[in-house]
């Protein structure tokens, strides 16, 4: 036998990833963020507490409220930014060490029978500020840490996460709150030590290899903001999504609304954000198996579609159970939708873009939601809850109606697609591939 005729050596198999429940480090970052999410919605739930029952300060709980809320509007697009330029595992250590901070100064201050307003608003913007990029900068870092095969399946645990984390913050602030008005502070402040710990155990790297940046704050941001405006489908669907955004927080205004006027108490407001919460938990976990076989834009239209469905009988049923029914039955499509739609955002945008892509589509949602309250409380002084259920309903029809039928939402491109929408002057030298 000749060297031409020595058989080619076949190549050696791949070997299969290990399974998520035995990826150390994605269990850390996993944890570290359900942590930190966790103890930031016992503070956001505990402020008007502090404010109301022991300040006795309806307009400072109102204060309060604004400045958690304001990091949301104001530090969302430069944080995206931000997160494409510095290394993502001290930027989220950053995070942790500015929310214990925060949170140990509101402990301390609670702890020596003093109440400050100041004080308590500039620590509610800076765990605000803090949590806003610890979700940015964990999403983006997210595809780092996982196999591409389990991508879909680790989005799907963290939005399951993040619905948990939402049902169990409120009732935990209560609690504590019942035993000492310091004790939730305290608790947030322990959830940002402990997510600490855990990213300090995190071995492999949450970036790409980047080169300096050359170009400015500004530029970085509007970069972002182009390539999601090239991309049709994605467009599309945000600015879809951002008017359900607008039409939930009237709905959330209603639904109080219906529960008062039926003579209702607050515990009736719990247990139907308690079953919607459950609703949202199954919707994570189911949205993991069918990012891989549903196509975004059926699940689009029929989340919208649903949501129309469930928002009309708000109109007519007042009993706590159904309420919550329906809402559980919204809350599931939503979070659904939301693994299916951040699988194929985190698999269609540049390596380098994550953080800023994500912070558009988050800017919308929370500009819009905003913007739904104050039109929400409106409508409701005007029209009463029957005509705003029944309207809201109508309007949500319309945004499934405009999703069946457009047709920048029926090619959905793929990976090179989006890159090829990249400007001709952009270096993706250092975009990987997902």
């Amino acid at each position: 036998m000749t060297l031409l005729d020595k058989p080619r050596s076949e190549p050696e198999p791949e070997q299969a990833p290990e399974p998520l429940r035995r990826n150390r480090d994605f269990r850390l970052l996993w944890t570290g963020a359900g942590l930190s999410a966790l103890g930031l919605r016992a503070s956001v739930a505990a402020y008007p507490l502090l404010m109301i029952f022991f300040g006795n300060s309806p307009a400072g709980a109102g204060v309060v409220g604004f400045a958690a809320l304001l990091p949301q509007l104001v530090v969302q697009l430069p944080a995206g930014a931000l997160i494409d330029r510095w290394d993502r595992r001290r930027l989220l250590i950053l995070c942790d060490v500015a929310g214990l901070l925060a949170m140990a100064a509101v402990t301390a201050m609670l702890l020596a029978g003093r109440l400050w307003l100041p004080l308590v608003a500039a620590a509610a913007f800076v765990d605000g500020a803090a949590g806003l990029f610890y979700r940015l900068a964990e999403r983006a870092a997210i595809s780092h840490v996982v196999h591409p095969a389990h991508l879909t399946a680790a989005l799907g645990q963290n939005e399951a996460r993040g619905q948990a984390a939402g049902l169990l913050g409120q009732p935990a602030a209560s609690g504590l709150f019942q035993f000492g008005r310091w004790l939730p502070f305290a608790f947030t402040a322990l959830t940002h030590l402990m997510a600490l710990v855990t990213l300090l155990m995190i071995r492999r790297p949450l970036q790409g290899e980047r080169s300096p940046s050359a170009t400015s704050l500004r530029s970085d941001v509007a970069e972002g903001l182009r390539w999601v405006v090239r991309q049709r489908f994605m467009r599309t669907a945000v600015v879809l999504l951002a008017g359900s955004n607008l039409l939930f927080q009237i709905l959330m205004l209603t639904f109080a609304l219906v529960v008062k006027q039926d003579d209702g108490s607050p515990l009736s407001i719990g247990l139907i954000g308690l079953v919607a919460g459950l609703g949202g938990v199954a919707g994570a976990l189911t949205g993991s198996k069918a990012a891989g076989r549903a196509a975004p834009r059926a699940v689009l239209a029929g989340s919208l579609t649903l949501w129309a469905v469930l928002m009309a009988p708000v109109a007519f049923v007042s009993d706590p159970v159904a309420l919550g029914a329906l809402l559980g039955g919204m809350s599931f499509a939503g979070a659904l939708m939301n693994v299916v739609a951040g699988v194929h955002q985190i698999k269609i945008t540049p390596e380098r873009l994550q953080g800023r892509v994500t912070s558009v589509f988050a800017l919308v949602g929370s500009g819009t939601a905003s913007a739904g309250a104050l039109v929400g409380g409106f409508l409701l002084a005007l029209f009463g809850t029957y005509a705003t259920a029944l309207g809201i309903a109508g309007g949500m029809g319309l945004l499934a109606l405009v999703a069946l039928v457009s047709p920048a939402l029926r090619a959905v491109p793929g990976e090179a697609e989006a890159e090829a929408d990249l400007p001709e002057n952009t270096d993706t030298a250092h975009s990987e591939e997902i």
